[in-house]
């Protein structure tokens, strides 16, 4: 990956532990900080300490799923420029029309691939 993106902060919200691990480890590799979180309550109390350059968000979450953690990322002042992206198995037009509604910048379908996801960073990471 380009020199630009080293030592980007990359976020991953996702109940599921295997799509956490994954990603983690393909932008790992790719010379990425990778912070999770199982859930919008714990992305949101690691959001203030890690200040990622990008979010990946599960829809599908239990307590706050992935539209709620959009909507309060994209309503706050200090994080609302922070590009966030939806995840979901659903590929349907109202889950991403809902997702574009909350303030997500784009939506992938899992699984997704490793040049989805780098694909996601270089396109709302302005370095």
């Amino acid at each position: 990956m380009e020199d630009k993106f080293q030592n980007l902060k990359v976020m991953v919200i996702d109940d599921s532990k295997t799509i956490r691990r994954t990603a983690e480890t393909l932008l790992q590799r790719e010379g990425f900080e990778v912070i999770t979180a199982v859930d919008g309550f714990e992305a949101l109390s690691k959001i203030a300490e890690a200040n990622p350059d990008i979010v990946f968000v599960d829809i599908m979450m239990p307590r706050l799923d992935g539209y709620q953690t959009c909507a309060l990322i994209k309503n706050s002042q200090n994080y609302q420029n922070i590009p966030v992206i939806m995840l979901s198995s659903k590929d349907g037009l109202f889950d991403q029309a809902k997702g574009r509604i909350v303030g997500s910048d784009e939506y992938l379908t899992k699984p997704f691939s490793k040049d989805e996801l780098l694909n996601a960073i270089k396109n709302h990471i302005n370095t």
